[in-house]
């Protein structure tokens, strides 16, 4: 190699580093500037900052409480991860909320209405699960394609009439039963065969962790493969940053935004599964509601990112965990609602301002190189 070659190499290298840096400094100066909002907020409470985020912390650690947040982990990453397959497309996919819901009631009501072997059962009500929500985004996915409608209008009203249609389902003369000790109504509870059991690996606790979580991470091992791996996720990237590019290169634009639209959903199918299968084997009006839009939050923290994601809905879940301890000491628990808006909107405010400098600072490099026409020599010896 060169001296030209190897000097060139250094800097490039020196670059990489320096953007990964500042990738990595923006979610952490975004966090820290949260913390200092809700420390003034606490303060005009008359709650002490840093006793409030001790006794968060301390309640958040306990073995129970660790389980909790793995558990709201689970749901929050997978919900994530549907609605990062839109976005790495420019796709806002808002209707994760009632893709899962809606999912979940389907696949619950057939895995309820079968007796299968364990493996068999398990895997019917998930692909089930995957198909609805599937096919419900596709319905936006094909409006946009074939009408020009905007996604986020198509999705949010599919959230709607997800809502109403499962309203109309869960009745007592079509797929609900009464649960039993309580006035709920819900679908025909999950046989030993549908039932997912626990993960008992947090000492110092019986509470097990869904065991639905290794679904999680298999999940995000095959994202990363799919997007970073494959020419599918090449031509899903490439068209997300832009359509014309993507159209000169043979790639099928229309094509591709139904199958992101497609995948996104049936991402979103697997939502409800590990609260269905490992917890509440039956879908009742006490389901868990809203994993879309805390979705949105996360994906939009871990910069679509799978690494990113999951160190984001663990932050999210950890803060929701430790919020239920805050009201036994006379602090109002929507601090901590506070806290993750506030990260959110500093997350987009921090990525931009990188963003920024990058560019700011790729056009400055870029002139003095022309100047002083050294470089510009290295990367012809190196090419």
């Amino acid at each position: 190699m060169s001296p030209a070659t190897s000097t060139f190499a250094d800097r490039l290298l020196g670059r990489v580093r320096l953007d990964g840096l500042l990738s990595l400094a923006a979610p952490i100066l975004a966090i820290v500037f949260a913390g200092l909002i809700t420390s003034v907020v606490l303060l005009l409470t008359d709650a002490p900052p840093l006793e409030t985020l001790g006794i968060m912390a301390d309640y958040g650690v306990q073995p129970r409480s660790i389980v909790l947040t793995l558990n709201s982990a689970t749901t929050f990453y997978l919900s994530a991860l549907a609605v990062a397959i839109g976005f790495r497309m420019n796709l806002f996919n808002i209707g994760v909320d009632g893709q899962y819901r809606l999912a979940a009631l389907v696949a619950a009501a057939v895995g309820g209405a079968i007796v299968l072997p364990a493996p068999l059962h398990i895997a019917l009500i998930v692909v089930v699960a995957m198909l609805v929500g599937a096919g419900w985004a596709a319905v936006a996915g094909l409006l946009k394609v074939r009408r020009g409608v905007s996604e986020v209008i198509s999705t949010i009203m599919l959230n709607a009439i997800a809502t109403a249609l499962g309203a109309w389902l869960l009745n007592k003369e079509r797929l609900a039963v009464e649960v039993s000790g309580s006035n709920n109504i819900g679908t025909r509870p999950l046989g030993p065969s549908a039932q997912v059991p626990g993960l008992a690996i947090v000492p110092g606790t019986e509470a097990k962790v869904f065991g639905l979580v290794v679904l999680a991470v298999v999940m995000g091992v095959m994202y990363h493969v799919l997007l970073n791996r494959t020419r599918f996720g090449f031509d899903l990237r490439a068209t997300g940053r832009s359509e014309s590019a993507a159209v000169a290169s043979g790639v099928n634009v229309k094509r591709m935004v139904l199958i992101a639209m497609t995948l996104s959903g049936a991402m979103a199918g697997l939502v409800g599964m590990p609260q269905l299968l490992g917890a509440s084997y039956s879908y009742s009006l006490d389901f868990p509601t809203g994993l879309g839009f805390t979705g949105i939050a996360i994906a939009l923290l871990g910069r679509n990112n799978p690494v990113g994601i999951a160190f984001g809905a663990l932050l999210w879940a950890f803060l929701d965990t430790s919020s239920s301890i805050l009201q036994l000491h006379d602090i109002s628990p929507e601090i901590v609602m506070i806290m993750q808006g506030t990260i959110v909107l500093s997350v987009i405010v921090a990525y931009e301002l990188v963003h920024r400098y990058q560019v700011s600072a790729g056009q400055r490099r870029v002139s003095r190189e022309l100047e002083s026409g050294a470089p510009a020599q290295a990367e012809g010896a190196s090419a």
